[in-house]
């Protein structure tokens, strides 16, 4: 038993807020909302990471789903494989995706509800436009912390080339909170992004010209503007997607179908098809003669056959009103900001961006300058050393052994340790004519780069010339 001085007296309703409020930021940080930054959750980021670290990369080999998803749950995301691999599975699915930033090879799901087959029997390889999320993580651009067990680091966030909770949206449900954010064409963000660059001071309907709206994977088309800018200006609203739908005639019966070629995202296609065929059945529908499914590889393709008498649009409302053919879509533009949750509007979505591209692009300056000037340090040693040859060579024949070598021309000359070593180091080869020449351009051409990167770390204007170019290089790269 507890002896009466190692025993505390706790109030009980503080302490179950206390660990409530932690639970709850524990699923709210490192679970369920995305990071403002780089558009991702915590699972997401760790799947990326991992297949950077095993070289998963868009121009390899794929490797096996379980390999993959072993690496994440062992080294970083320390719950079930399950939750993982179904990360995984959303990210190579093009109908759950705008851009997906996963390439998967085997059996993947389809729109109809179907699963995935099995980790063992699927393979992966991250797509292209994924490697412009890590671009320049070996630069010291972001924050790495602990892994769960304190054995390995791991990612804070990602530098993200692209602004990702945009392009591909998020959707997750925390405690007390949820957030639904559509996904958008890559194209027009980077638009929206490049004209706020321009002109801080844009007005908000300029900005809805460049992003006029969501841009689904499976299509469709949303009714109205109101939902879209209430959305925009708020952070929260509700538009309506359509499917995208056309009548057409069959020459040899006469008969008119409607062709469905588009559906709502997230609407499950057999179950759309299933209900439809329900209604027919239960006669709330009348007027059609016949249903199939003729989709393929090629695309969507829902086929209503008409009875002859039928009013093809008013047999397509009755389906808009009556399905899931339209559906809505409530946008909640939550997301992590300074590590905390926030409701977002679009313009400060888009200034979050740039403010994290301004901070990569500044780190990634302050180390190429560190590893420039390290390189120019010992190239200065090396072009001394050149026009002193002859000296340098008596020092190095005269000295008993390396470290006395070393000392010598360290006091003769004032090279520092490290310029003392490379040209002790360097090979005789080097020496030759055509060599030293080379020396003397490199050293040229770092002194170059040092001036040109001190140019751009003095300068905010410069930094913001340099996110718009790489900005537009994803553009022209990858939208559509």
């Amino acid at each position: 038993m507890l002896s009466e001085q190692n025993r505390v007296t706790v109030n009980i309703e503080d302490e179950m807020r206390k660990s409530y409020m932690d639970y709850a930021m524990s699923v709210i940080i490192g679970r369920a909302l995305p990071d403002v930054r780089d558009g991702l959750k915590p699972v997401h980021r760790r799947v990326l990471y991992a297949m950077h670290e095993l070289g998963n990369d868009y121009n390899k080999p794929y490797k096996k789903s379980a390999r993959v998803v072993g690496d994440v749950i062992g080294k970083y995301h320390p719950h079930g494989d399950s939750a993982v691999y179904d990360t995984i599975v959303r990210l190579a699915q093009d109908f759950s995706m705008r851009y997906p930033l996963i390439d998967g090879q085997g059996n993947f799901g389809s729109i109809d509800g179907d699963s995935a087959a099995a980790m063992r029997y699927t393979e992966v390889r991250m797509n292209r436009l994924a490697h412009e999320l890590l671009a320049d993580i070996d630069k010291e651009t972001v924050d790495f912390g602990p892994n769960y067990d304190d054995s390995l680091q791991e990612p804070l966030v990602l530098p993200c080339k692209f602004p990702n909770l945009l392009v591909n949206g998020s959707e997750g449900i925390a405690v007390g909170m949820a957030t639904k954010i559509p996904p958008h064409n890559l194209g027009e963000v980077i638009d929206g992004l490049i004209a706020v660059i321009d002109d801080p001071k844009i007005e908000f309907d300029q900005l809805l010209e460049k992003i006029p709206g969501p841009d689904f994977p499976t299509g469709g088309f949303i009714l109205g503007r109101e939902g879209i800018r209430e959305a925009y200006r708020t952070g929260r609203g509700i538009v309506q997607m359509r499917a995208r739908a056309l009548v057409e005639k069959d020459r040899r019966t006469g008969r008119e179908s409607i062709v469905i070629t588009e559906i709502p995202f997230q609407v499950n296609k057999a179950k759309l098809i299933e209900k439809i065929a329900d209604l027919v059945k239960e006669k709330k529908i009348e007027g059609i003669n016949d249903l199939r499914d003729e989709s393929d590889r090629d695309g969507m393709r829902i086929v209503v056959e008409l009875k002859k008498d039928s009013i093809p649009q008013v047999i397509l409302n009755q389906l808009y009103k009556m399905t899931p053919m339209q559906s809505s879509f409530g946008i909640i533009m939550l997301a992590i900001v300074n590590g905390q949750p926030r409701v977002l509007t679009l313009r400060e979505v888009l200034d979050k961006f740039i403010e994290h591209r301004k901070e990569i692009v500044t780190r990634r300056c302050i180390f190429e300058l560190k590893k420039a000037e390290a390189r120019a340090h010992i190239l200065e040693g090396l072009k001394i050393a050149l026009e002193n040859l002859d000296e340098v060579i008596a020092i190095i024949k005269g000295s008993a052994n390396p470290a006395e070598a070393k000392e010598s021309l360290m006091a003769r000359f004032a090279f520092s340790d490290k310029q003392a070593q490379a040209i002790l180091d360097m090979r005789l080869h080097r020496l030759t004519g055509l060599e030293r020449d080379k020396i003397i351009a490199e050293y040229e051409e770092i002194l170059a780069l040092i001036r040109r990167l001190k140019e751009i770390l003095a300068s905010e204007v410069e930094i913001l010339k340099i996110i718009k170019e790489e900005l537009q290089e994803v553009r022209d790269r990858f939208g559509d």
